[in-house]
């Protein structure tokens, strides 16, 4: 991580990650980006609804291939890059057949490496292979739900998920968030983590940073008037006179399940993600 003089209290606190030591340049491949409006919190017809969220810096968004439909051809890691849009680095894969797609970084693998996506591809970090030939205890990302629907599982930085059995058809993946979930063993996964574990490290140091990325200030609920929140109102500081949390909304949080009884995955979850006080305890 990258530190400052303190010449300001900002700047006392402020951690950075140290790109240089990780990124060979600063200039995306044009034909690979695109331009485009972000939602800023809003839904299709205007409404707010995730908040502490607009204006920041343009972000130019970056093509990244998470499909990897080019099968059984090699590919070269021509350079890694900064991308805004996520929190890992991107890397610009040329293919032995002269094309040019982004892809996610794995962790520890830098300019100049290879890489293959075949079902006899080798164990190696950046490879991509499907979870029938991935032996029990590997970490993996870039994981697909459905074959060939495209990577979801596991793909911001430093994160990684781990085979940890083979079952009837099925691989038993352990996320990040704990849970334990079946995949069909004929969807594919990238072998290894993925880049930037740093990234958890950064601090801001001042307001105007998160500012720069979009994120608006987030105010107290019992700091606004009764109209705004269920906590508002009151001569001078009050506690919230409920007898349950709630979101500014009404609804119950603290405690409430919100996962939807019926949800089509239910089938697929051997065990259910670590919650509360009990999120850290050992297996």
């Amino acid at each position: 991580m990258k530190t400052y003089k303190p010449t300001s209290p900002s700047q006392r606190h402020t951690k950075t990650i140290n790109y240089r030591d990780y990124l060979t340049t600063d200039s995306p491949l044009k034909s690979l980006t695109k331009g485009g409006k972000r939602s800023m919190g809003r839904n299709n017809t205007g409404r707010i609804t995730s908040s502490h969220r607009g204006g920041g810096n343009k972000r130019l968004y970056r093509d990244v291939d998470f499909s990897y439909l080019k099968r059984d051809i090699p590919a070269k890691i021509a350079s890694v890059e900064y991308d805004p849009n996520r929190s890992s680095f991107i890397s610009l894969a040329v293919y032995k057949d002269g094309e040019k797609r982004y892809v996610l970084t794995p962790k520890s693998v830098k300019a100049g490496d290879t890489f293959l996506t075949s079902e006899t591809a080798p164990l190696t970090p950046g490879n991509r292979v499907p979870l029938r030939a991935v032996p029990v205890g590997t970490f993996v990302y870039n994981i697909e739900l459905k074959p060939g629907g495209g990577a979801k599982l596991a793909r911001s930085a430093g994160n990684f998920a781990e085979v940890v059995a083979h079952d009837a058809g099925n691989a038993q993946i352990k996320m990040p968030s704990t849970e334990v979930r079946k995949v069909s063993d004929r969807c594919w996964a990238t072998i290894g983590e993925v880049s930037n574990d740093e990234h958890k490290l950064v601090e801001y140091g001042k307001a105007g940073r998160s500012r720069w990325r979009g994120i608006r200030p987030k105010v107290r609920g019992t700091a606004m008037n009764p109209v705004d929140h269920p906590y508002g109102g009151g001569e001078g500081r009050q506690g919230r006179g409920l007898r349950r949390p709630k979101t500014r909304h009404g609804k119950v949080t603290g405690g409430r399940k919100s996962r939807t009884p019926k949800k089509y995955s239910n089938p697929f979850i051997v065990s259910r993600r670590r919650v509360g006080k009990n999120r850290k305890a050992k297996n």
